[in-house]
């Protein structure tokens, strides 16, 4: 495309972010507040990616937020959304502190308590022959967490110079996979699984998961698992609230076709084309699409560098899902299960299970080989009606399962549904396993596949993490928020972390770069921001607010 000086003056957007997860949502609030015009674009009816949440017969889910650590004062995520202006706003649940994390592996069973030291004497309890190695591997994690937080706050040429001294755990093990230094510390294998049991939160096997990474998920939740009043859902309304407020759009159905370019040689973004035809030009643009989807599809291999493009062939996602959401009419607490998520797994190696649940036929009648299961009318007491309970449970596979399946289109084909039967089927076998008679009280029941993500978030081949966590794909080897393009920016899971906290950071960065601003600086916040925190578990001090919604809740059902 030509420009023209009228391109510029029919400019009204200071810029534009694609896709409305929470990186972009975060970019937008902090760049509206510095004053400039922004726009955010979403191809769903609703904002939010993997952070929305949908409703089922009146019951609510949300994909993509299963729980949230560091949420207390003085704590990273906490700080984020301090800074975002939203904590205010935001009220989370603690879930279960005794075991927010319920480990099932084979016949044996371990909880994780939301307490650094309480976890230390649970292990300890358990694996008396092991306390020295226990102690010692869970210190080097929390100290290689710590290291990894500190980089971003290293300024100046004395500060770098001191580096190796300010990261020396982290610099010793950085090369190293998950597997490969938990090896080295611990000699249990059932211990060894159960402090890897969190491999489902990166999405890759402990052969493959760097060790790093694995450090920065386990020390988000030293201090406990929260889940969201009113779901991901209410993350997004106080985001998109914060940016309305600055005087930003959120806009919904409004699918990018590509981002438009001017120049020969080095090319400049300057607007986007939307899939109805419309045009609409910007000073800059953010892309909180994956890289794939970005550079290949809005941008096109033909304006890319021969580096980037080499980049790009070489770049792997991350594992794709299958999500069963299911309403049933069962005490569950009776059942016993809590607010705390259950991990699943066959007490074998996790590589091989891993392995196994990447293979290419699971056409067979079995149960499916590992899950991670969660109800969030547990975790969040006020969406519960009195008699409906919400689960949610998640396994992991490879896209190739769904390969032939690409290129559907509503109405779904008699194949494809059929599949799905057969998914969601092996699914709630595997969920027999934790509460055997679930199948007579199920009231609803759907299947989210690798289609219905590519669908909705829009991922290349449905992944659920972005790039792919390896080694070779984080830190200083991923994506840059500043891309070759003139003008043209990405975040999301894909550029500084994943998850709901990794994500928002990459927001903050992006917006960082585009007003030349330190991480510190737009974190700094008064003291007039804080996020309410109630008890799952415990509702004796529950505001007003929150009883009279959990009563209103149950009195529909029962007028029903």
């Amino acid at each position: 495309m030509k420009s023209t000086s009228s391109n510029f003056a029919e400019s009204h957007f200071d810029t534009i972010i694609i896709g409305s997860g929470v990186g972009g949502l975060s970019a937008a609030i902090f760049l509206s507040r510095a004053g400039q015009k922004v726009l955010v674009l979403e191809q769903h009816d609703v904002p939010g990616g993997w952070c929305h949440s949908f409703y089922l017969n009146g019951h609510r889910f949300t994909p993509g937020v299963h729980y949230v650590g560091l949420l207390e004062k003085g704590q990273s995520t906490a700080k984020l959304y301090e800074a975002l202006g939203i904590a205010n706003d935001l009220t989370f649940f603690r879930m279960n502190p005794s075991a927010y994390e319920h480990v099932y592996i084979g016949d044996e069973r371990f909880n994780f308590p939301g307490n650094f030291e309480d976890l230390v004497v649970a292990l300890v309890e358990r694996f008396p022959k092991e306390e020295k190695n226990i102690k010692k591997y869970l210190n080097l994690v929390r100290n290689v967490s710590a290291e990894l937080q500190l980089l971003p706050h290293v300024e100046g040429f004395w500060q770098h110079l001191t580096i190796p001294y300010r990261t020396k755990h982290m610099g010793k093990y950085a090369l190293f996979s998950l597997k490969r230094v938990i090896d080295w510390h611990i000699k249990d294998p059932l211990l060894k699984k159960i402090l890897n049991i969190q491999f489902g939160d990166h999405g890759l096997a402990p052969a493959k998961a760097s060790f790093p990474l694995h450090c920065a998920v386990m020390d988000h939740y030293f201090n406990g698992g929260f889940y969201p009043c009113g779901g991901g859902a209410a993350i997004v309304k106080a985001m998109t609230t914060a940016i309305k407020m600055n005087g930003g759009e959120v806009r919904t159905q409004q699918k990018v076709k590509r981002i438009l370019l001017e120049g020969k040689k080095k090319k400049t973004s300057i607007g986007v084309e939307l899939e109805s035809g419309e045009r609409i030009f910007a000073k800059r643009i953010i892309s909180n699409a994956d890289p794939n989807i970005t550079y290949q599809k809005f941008i096109g291999e033909e304006n890319l560098s021969k580096r980037l493009r080499e980049k790009l062939s070489k770049t792997r996602y991350s594992c794709t899902s299958l999500m069963l959401f299911l309403t049933v009419d069962m005490d569950l607490r009776a059942s016993g299960i809590d607010s705390g998520n259950i991990w699943l797994m066959p007490n074998e190696d996790m590589d091989t299970v891993y392995e196994r649940m990447m293979q290419p036929d699971i056409t067979n009648e079995e149960a499916i080989e590992g899950m991670f299961i969660s109800c969030t009318t547990l975790k969040d007491p006020s969406s519960f009606d009195g008699k409906h309970h919400s689960i949610e449970a998640i396994t992991y596979l490879d896209y190739k399962i769904f390969e032939k399946f690409k290129n559907e289109k509503e109405p779904r084909s008699e194949e494809y549904l059929q599949f799905k039967e057969l998914l969601t089927e092996k699914m709630i076998k595997t969920l027999e396993k934790v509460l055997p008679n679930i199948r007579e009280h199920i009231v609803h029941k759907e299947l989210g596949t690798p289609i219905t993500n590519e669908y909705y978030i829009n991922t290349t081949k449905g992944s659920v993490y972005g790039t792919e966590k390896k080694l070779t794909q984080i830190g200083p080897f991923a994506y840059k928020a500043k891309s070759e393009i003139k003008n043209l920016y990405l975040c999301g899971a894909s550029i500084v972390s994943h998850g709901v906290a990794g994500a928002g950071y990459s927001g903050l960065q992006t917006a960082g770069e585009i007003l030349n601003l330190k991480q510190k600086d737009l974190l700094k916040t008064g003291d007039d921001q804080s996020i309410t925190i109630l008890e799952a578990e415990e509702n004796t001090n529950y505001p007003k607010w929150l009883n009279n919604k959990i009563e209103n809740k149950k009195r529909k059902i029962l007028s029903s």
